[in-house]
């Protein structure tokens, strides 16, 4: 399962973007899907997650800025980021998850910057 993230680029700070990802050639269910971010030198973090349905979990820095949803039906997940600040700076990975196998997106570069 090859899983596809869009969305990234370079914005303000204050301004938003949204993120997508979503896997190609399958249409097969994920009982979790995420969104983790990592700087160099650094471990990959969560962000954001949100369960088949739909319990979400959310880092205490994103809390209040950053929304996770999904559509089922497309087997996409989506991360709404407002309010951006230079500090979430970052490659974002998505990540889905079977209850055998965690898969995960090929990274999309997220800069805040002014």
């Amino acid at each position: 399962v090859q899983l596809q993230a869009s969305g990234g680029g370079l914005v303000q700070p204050g301004r938003s973007l949204r993120l997508s990802c979503a896997p190609s050639g399958s249409r097969i269910g994920f009982i979790a899907m995420g969104w983790y971010h990592q700087a160099p030198g650094k471990q990959r973090e969560l962000v954001a997650a949100i369960s088949s349905v739909g319990s979400t979990n959310y880092a205490d820095s994103v809390k209040g800025r950053f929304t996770i949803s999904r559509d089922n039906a497309k087997n996409t997940v989506y991360l709404q980021m407002n309010s951006l600040k230079p500090e979430d700076t970052d490659v974002y990975y998505c990540k889905a998850s079977t209850f055998l196998n965690d898969y995960w997106g090929q990274g999309t570069q997220v800069t805040v910057s002014s």
